[in-house]
């Protein structure tokens, strides 16, 4: 059986009675050609099947409608924590509504980052989204280097650019004020022992996190404080360390929701009830792991799907050739508010 031949952009010029240059403009979408005829020619389109050949298009419109998702994490931790599938639905659910294909890249030492700057320098894709970096982390001069467009996900924590060059545009959330606000409920709720769990201190979420619980409590007892690296693993070593320290301790601010999970569980296991004797209180408000925990956990809401969205926006508006910050700053900082339920 022999396959029928794929339908040409002839075959859709001879069906739409246009000319072939007309389809292309209008398979490519380029502004010029009057609706009545663009109308015909999508009309031919799907009645043939016809597919664009995406290289043929590429070297026309200068455009590989792919887009690079750096994720500076190893695959073990990205494919493990929630975050990242929330922000990636957002990513792909923007990205394929523009009929942009996302291409992940991850790296987990110096070769990978090697790579990732071969391949952005390469001209594969028309530009990159880039989060969970580390301050040490030498993936923004890499991809500075590589000259594509690009938007962060998290404030930047490197050195921006001189004042010539434009700062690059970033989405993140209100972790400071997410901080301040669960802090400031424990307060209310009576705790006088408040201890923070914190995230990685090499990223900026998590500074900004530890910073936001300072404010809340002015004078902190350092004993109270424990770094985390927002895993379960992380929470349940920094909670064992907390009790140890204070074992009068009455309140948990953990710097997200994976981090609680694991303090909970440690809780549990000495005998403490949760809230009656520590409340705890963690940050995502991703609903896999703040509904499951025993018991359910309050927690600082940030919307990582819209996240993911807005910095596929941003990022294919520049494609555009406007400013991907257009109408803000640089940086767009999104609200976060308090999920409250059963633990504080």
């Amino acid at each position: 059986m022999t396959e029928e031949p794929r339908p040409t952009l002839e075959a859709v010029a001879a069906r739409a009675g246009v000319s072939r240059a007309t389809v292309s403009r209008v398979v490519n979408g380029d502004p010029g050609v009057r609706e009545v005829l663009a109308e015909k020619v999508r009309h031919a389109v799907d009645e043939l099947g016809y597919v664009p050949n995406r290289a043929a298009r590429s070297l026309v419109t200068r455009r590989h409608d792919a887009v690079a998702v750096v994720i500076a994490e190893p695959e073990t931790r990205v494919f493990a924590d929630p975050f990242f599938a929330l922000q990636l639905r957002g990513i792909s659910k923007e990205l394929t509504s523009h009929d942009v294909q996302l291409v992940l890249l991850l790296t987990e030492g110096r070769d990978d980052h090697e790579r990732v700057g071969r391949y952005l320098a390469g001209g594969h894709v028309d530009g990159a989204l880039v989060f969970s970096l580390h301050l040490d982390d030498p993936l923004p001069g890499i991809i500075r280097r590589a000259g594509v467009p690009t938007v962060f996900g998290g404030r930047p924590g490197w050195p921006q650019p001189g004042p010539d060059e434009p700062a690059a545009p970033y989405v993140d959330c209100d972790n400071r004020g997410g901080a301040r606000e669960a802090v400031r409920h424990l307060v209310g709720l009576g705790r006088t022992r408040i201890a923070h769990i914190t995230g990685a201190l090499d990223q900026t979420s998590a500074v900004d996190r530890l910073d936001g619980f300072r404010d809340a409590l002015g004078d902190v007892d350092e004993r109270l404080v424990a770094e985390g690296d927002f895993t379960p693993a992380g929470g349940e070593r920094a909670m064992r360390e907390l009790l140890a320290r204070v074992p009068e301790l009455d309140a948990v601010f953990a710097a997200n929701d994976l981090t609680a999970s694991g303090a909970l569980r440690v809780l549990r296991e000495q005998g403490r009830r949760v809230p009656d004797d520590v409340a705890v209180i963690g940050f995502d408000d991703m609903l896999a792991v703040a509904e499951q925990t025993e018991p359910p956990l309050t927690s600082v809401r940030q919307d990582i799907e819209e996240m993911g969205r807005l910095m596929a926006r941003m990022l294919l508006r520049g494609r555009s050739g406007e400013d991907p910050a257009a109408g803000a700053a640089a940086g767009v900082v999104l609200p976060t508010s308090l999920v409250r339920r059963a633990s504080a």
